[in-house]
């Protein structure tokens, strides 16, 4: 088994070192900060890929150059993966192999996550309060919402429509759009300061309009009425919560900081542990279409657990990248990481 880089199509200059994540350290939040350190001790000394005992990890080619990419967050429009990271970096791919850019991006902000309602429409968060949408499959990106020098830091979006979403963020930033994100709206998600202001982190949806938020200091934000209220549910977990996610067994999953897995089987209203086997943080929840589960971590760390009642197994990338997303693609999975896009062959 061999890792291997793949080459660059792109007669586009590569981004320099110094205009990634550590030049503008992603925020306060120990997710982001986590994330580009590992990118610029990845790129900085230059770590060889080596073999994992049970996977053979491949760089996917792409023509804005992966290995030098920092990607955040990646989801499916449609059949299309659409991957998104540092310094405004949005790539597009049909096929899971290989990759382009998208024609129009109006920032060099970092991104950090993505959301489709179909195949063509999506949206976009990132630093600097900024939200972008598209009607075209990603192509082209228009600047729906900025707050340029007012330090906001948005992390996690999501629409229940073509019309009706929900933006989160650092120091309890919520806002909601009724209008395809034309305009927003602020939210405040409690009336107790302490609360209000934590960091939201992960917006994700579980049945018959329940939402959720996954938020710092063990905290899980839950809507049982598509938004319009919220409960703050206090797990016993003293970290912050990175990602989460209902399945299709009708329970949630949620992870964050130094390997914390709880799972709720009552709709989020209480949380017990369950074992993970890592210390690494954990940045994403993803279910299979065969109900399987992933969870992407920090320090090349990937869990899979088979069925609802069989334990997460832990494997480990040999170069050590942190793993920031992945999509369950026809032709296999696709991870988006620190050390750009690989695939899991």
């Amino acid at each position: 088994m061999h890792f291997s880089h793949a080459r660059s199509r792109s007669k586009q200059r590569p981004l320099p070192i110094e205009s990634l994540s550590m030049k503008h350290p992603l925020a306060m939040l120990g997710l982001w900060l986590a994330i580009a350190s590992s990118a610029f001790s990845a790129q900085g000394q230059n770590t060889p890929v080596k073999e994992d005992a049970q996977h053979r990890w491949t760089h996917a080619p792409s023509k804005v150059d992966p290995m030098r990419g920092v990607f955040f967050a990646a989801t499916q429009a449609g059949q299309r993966i659409v991957a998104v990271g540092d310094h405004g970096l949005v790539v597009l791919s049909e096929d899971g192999k290989t990759f382009k850019q998208a024609q129009k991006v109006p920032t060099r902000s970092p991104l950090t996550s993505v959301h489709f309602h179909d195949a063509k429409q999506g949206w976009i968060t990132g630093h600097d309060g900024t939200i972008l949408g598209t009607r075209d499959g990603g192509e082209h990106w228009d600047i729906l919402r900025q707050e340029r020098g007012k330090d906001e830091v948005l992390l996690s979006i999501w629409f229940a429509d073509a019309q009706h979403g929900f933006a989160v963020g650092q120091f309890g930033l919520a806002l909601e759009t009724q209008d395809g994100g034309k305009t927003w709206e602020r939210r405040t998600l409690s009336t107790q300061t302490h609360v209000a202001e934590k960091h939201l982190i992960h917006l994700f949806p579980g049945r018959q309009g329940m939402l959720f938020i996954a938020a710092e200091s063990g905290t899980i934000f839950r809507s049982a009425d598509s938004g319009k209220t919220w409960q703050a549910i206090q797990t016993a977990n003293k970290g912050s919560f990175w990602t989460g996610k209902a399945l299709s067994d009708g329970s949630l999953l949620a992870a964050g900081m130094r390997g914390h897995v709880y799972r709720s089987q009552d709709q989020g209203l209480s949380w017990t542990a369950a074992v993970s086997g890592t210390q690494q943080s954990l940045t994403v929840i993803h279910e299979r279409q065969d109900a399987s589960v992933l969870i992407t971590g920090t320090g090349g760390t990937l869990l899979q657990r088979a069925g609802v009642h069989q334990d997460f197994k832990l494997q480990t990338r040999g170069d050590n990248a942190s793993l920031t997303g992945v999509v369950s693609h026809a032709s296999g999975d696709v991870f988006v990481s620190t050390a750009g896009i690989l695939r899991n062959d």
